[in-house]
């Protein structure tokens, strides 16, 4: 486990791998890398191995590996896959809105000038 003790942290995150394979520690690294830059000292990371527990896979309903599980805050949410895409891992986890295009705001719609 790392970040944050789990019976303190806020985010509470669950990464199903099976193995150690290039792939899995690809998704923890980029995993702790997402949570030390946007949830510092507010998060904890469980890792279960599937080849060694491959039962608790029922539980969460994983069916493919790497699968990150978000047990807290609520609502459950899954992502899928080595957690590469920084904005993707921020949306899918509700850390960040979908960034907006930057339009020029129009005139007549109340922004100020």
């Amino acid at each position: 486990m790392t970040g944050t003790p789990q019976s303190i942290a806020e985010w509470q995150l669950r990464l199903y791998v099976a193995g150690q394979t290039a792939k899995a520690r690809s998704a923890l690294a980029n995993l702790q890398r997402v949570c030390e830059t946007h949830l510092a000292g507010r998060y904890s990371i469980e890792v279960v191995d599937l080849l060694v527990n491959p039962r608790l896979a029922a539980g969460d309903q994983i069916l493919a590996v790497p699968t990150l599980v978000r047990k807290l805050p609520e609502p459950i949410k899954k992502i899928i896959g080595d957690l590469s895409n920084e904005e993707r891992v921020l949306v899918g986890l509700d850390i960040l809105p979908l960034s907006r295009p930057n339009v020029a705001p129009e005139a007549g719609d109340g922004a100020d000038v």
